[in-house]
């Protein structure tokens, strides 16, 4: 066997198995549009650089049909692969959204390493306890009822906020009214925006079924771009987050600054 044929059977594998991790984080622990909100495409673009590419070259460079001591390599190339990969998905998971928490007049998404074990325990509820595998889940959160601790958190520019604190979780109904009234109509949005975020718009708009009189919407907060949340303008429902800038004249001044 050629080295050629040997890196291309071992290239074979190492897509393979990229694809499977690539579903996982697209459809599972990163559901669009979250997967670059929370900065899932620069994690990608490392467990590709050590899966898909670094295997393959090392098998390339090493590979001499006949070598002695040829699976002795092979074997090291798959297990340092192995490890790498394996690292780079304990990264990924620690990194995967497990709240979009409605907290006073938008929302955050929170990640399992924005999350201590500590605060974790102390979840009002069991699935407030607990970090979700399959996507996301949508809960509210209250201030504290101790006038001191609300003091305190007002008072504390580096402490935890509400959105980190599962002991202030409540189910999501109990926050809606408060947070539909900070919410503003998705024609207000539209203005001013480039084709595409207006496009964006008007796909989200069409995969729900409704017109843009008929949805209104708050900021979504992520760890590496702010979102759109679109809510049900009666009942506060959310209709799912759209990848628009909900602060595009803040961002300008930023960026000028």
């Amino acid at each position: 066997m050629s080295r050629w044929k040997a890196a291309s059977i071992h290239a074979s594998i190492s897509v393979a198995i990229g694809l499977v991790v690539g579903a996982l984080l697209l459809f599972v622990w990163y559901p669009p549009p979250y997967f670059r909100a929370a900065g899932a495409d620069v994690l990608v673009l490392l467990l590709v650089g050590v899966d898909i590419v670094l295997g393959p070259l090392l098998t390339l460079v090493v590979f001499k049909s006949g070598k002695r001591g040829l699976r002795f390599d092979l074997a090291c190339i798959a297990l340092a692969q192995a490890i790498a990969l394996a690292y780079g998905l304990s990264v990924v998971l620690r990194s995967r959204p497990v709240f979009v928490v409605a907290a006073v007049d938008r929302f955050v998404l929170v990640s399992a390493s924005d999350l201590d074990a500590a605060d974790l325990a102390e979840g009002s509820r069991p699935e407030f306890r607990s970090l979700s595998y399959t996507g996301p889940r949508t809960v509210g959160a209250i201030l504290p009822k101790d006038y001191a601790e609300r003091t305190r958190m007002a008072f504390n520019p580096g402490g935890k906020d509400i959105d980190r604190l599962p002991r202030l979780y409540v189910d999501y109904p109990e926050v809606a009214p408060k947070l539909l009234s900070r919410a503003r109509p998705v024609r207000e949005l539209l203005d001013g925006r480039g084709a595409q975020e207006r496009g964006a718009l008007a796909s989200a708009l069409a995969r729900i079924g409704r017109a843009a009189d008929d949805v209104a919407w708050v900021p979504l907060v992520a760890r590496k771009a702010n979102l759109v949340m679109l809510l049900d303008p009666a009942a506060g429902t959310p209709l799912g987050a759209v990848a628009v800038d909900p602060w595009p004249n803040q961002r300008a001044r930023n960026v000028k600054q």
